[in-house]
């Protein structure tokens, strides 16, 4: 028997730790024969044999996960609601194995398939990911709770809502799967050429074709139609990249014939063009139909339209790099943008400041009107600042009142002094809440690269630290480590 990979496996399971990497693989392969079994419906002895087969090993694994565990957790509440988590699977497993006699065989492959596979997902990809990173901080040499809350703030509210939209599509794709294989391997047994069973084909929502193999299409479901544009009789005998132009995207097209050629199946984002002309991204499954010679003669695609879970992700890659009041990049980003602008200044043999800006006078604000004018007095600066500094530079709110400002492209570093004076008379400009007038100034600790520092943990401790003495000596101004007078251009 060949096997089909129901549940693909995917990178972005493993944890870190190979020796749980390796087995939860295993896990994998075991699950995927178990239900390559159930889609071509085997005798009753192959498939209770694999699912004992997959029940022993899943024991095994537990009882490797909790030894390691263990070192680390021995007697926390950690410990046992994971230790909970396996006793469940294993619970379940018997409530499965014993409905064999009361549920029809469908309904207990469906129930069995969609159990094992979101279980499966969400303990690698939730439980034991937060675990690993427990125990990976752990061996770096924090203390529990400090690997705890290092796990927690790892695994956060974005992975969550990611991991739902891969359970959904894991389960979504291995249903449709196994029910196209499992089809198949009806038609197969039957009579050797493909037969569509009609109202299963073209009731998903899924666009689904088959082609012969060569790449012709020889049937497609309602929805693919509906996405070619194109009725059934126009659309057999042409070729798959004419209706699907991502396929004439020589990279992407590359890989997936490669992969279908070497593992019998390929699965992943898929870019194309819509009738409109606009690029659209789908979750593509592309698997090979062989007959009993093991000669390729079909092969079958599933696009899924996954545009609004890409969509979502992106929202949220932008939520975790900006700060939620102002909008402006995070410290985070700011990390990023500072790596970047050293190394374009390094190439280009430039000058960068790095400015860390604090509000005088924000905490009266604050005292005075309430936190809500002083928000609306940091959404106003961030605003004005906005509008002041140039496309090639960037500003930031790290927490509070303070904001950081990266100046790239400076030929020499006294050419910075001209937006700071900018800055400071743009802060210093009254601000209207709640029918009254206030105003705030803005003191400024500069650090240049590569004069003062040259990483970026560096120039931002130094700018930091500038601005706290500049502080000390007095307010509403800027101030460099050395004199900008004295500095000479890298040029």
């Amino acid at each position: 028997m060949q096997m089909t990979e129901i549940f693909p496996w995917n990178d972005n399971f493993a944890t870190g730790i190979e020796l749980i990497d390796k087995q939860h693989r295993k896990l994998v392969d075991l699950l995927n024969v178990f239900t390559s079994h159930l889609a071509i419906e085997s005798d009753d002895a192959t498939i209770n044999q694999t699912f004992t087969d997959l029940a022993e090993y899943a024991e095994y694994h537990f009882r490797t996960e909790e030894a390691l565990w263990h070192k680390h957790l021995a007697g926390d509440e950690w410990e046992a609601a994971h230790q909970k988590t396996h006793h469940d699977f294993i619970e379940t497993i018997s409530q499965l194995r014993a409905k064999d006699n009361c549920y029809s065989p469908e309904k207990l492959i469906s129930e069995t398939l969609s159990f094992l596979t979101n279980w499966l997902a969400f303990h690698i990809l939730e439980s034991d990911m937060c675990m690993a990173k427990l125990v990976r901080a752990r061996q770096s040499g924090k203390s529990l709770n400090e690997a705890k809350n290092q796990a927690r703030e790892e695994m956060n509210g974005s992975a969550k809502v990611i991991l739902s939209a891969i359970l959904v599509m894991y389960d979504t794709l291995s249903r449709r799967t196994i029910q196209m294989v499992s089809e198949i391997a009806r038609r197969q047994r039957a009579e050797s050429k493909l037969l569509l069973v009609k109202d299963a084909f073209d009731n998903t929502i899924d666009a689904i074709c088959i082609t012969n193999s060569n790449a012709l299409i020889v049937d497609a479901n309602l929805s693919f139609l509906e996405c070619a544009g194109l009725g059934l009789a126009e659309l057999i005998g042409k070729e798959l990249h004419t209706v699907k132009p991502g396929f004439e995207y020589k990279g992407q097209s590359a890989q997936i014939w490669k992969s279908v050629h070497d593992h019998g199946s390929w699965g992943g984002e898929f870019k194309t063009r819509t009738l409109r002309g606009e690029v659209e991204s789908e979750w593509l499954r592309v698997s090979s139909i062989k007959n009993d010679n093991g000669e390729v003669i079909n092969y079958v695609l599933l696009f899924s339209n996954v545009s609004h879970l890409l969509d979502r992700q992106k929202s949220l890659e932008r939520i975790a790099a900006h700060d939620a009041l102002t909008g402006l990049p995070n410290r985070l980003l700011l990390t990023d943008r500072l790596e970047q602008g050293i190394a374009r200044a390094q190439r280009n043999r430039e000058h960068l400041a790095l400015c860390f800006l604090d509000l005088d006078g924000f905490k009266q604000v604050n005292d005075q009107l309430g936190h809500a004018a002083g928000d609306s007095l940091l959404i106003e600066l961030a605003g004005r600042l906005k509008k002041l500094v140039r496309t090639s530079d960037t500003i930031a709110r790290i927490g509070g009142d303070e904001f950081v400002i990266i100046i790239s492209d400076l030929k020499e570093p006294k050419n910075a002094t001209i937006l700071l004076d900018r800055i400071l008379s743009c802060v210093a400009e009254p601000i209207h809440l709640q029918n009254k007038t206030v105003q705030v100034t803005a003191t400024i600790g500069v650090a240049l690269y590569p004069s003062d520092a040259e990483n970026a943990d560096d120039l931002m401790k130094l700018a930091d630290q500038t601005m706290y003495q500049c502080k000390r000596t007095g307010k509403a101004r800027y101030c460099f480590i050395s004199p900008v007078s004295d500095l000479k251009s890298n040029s």
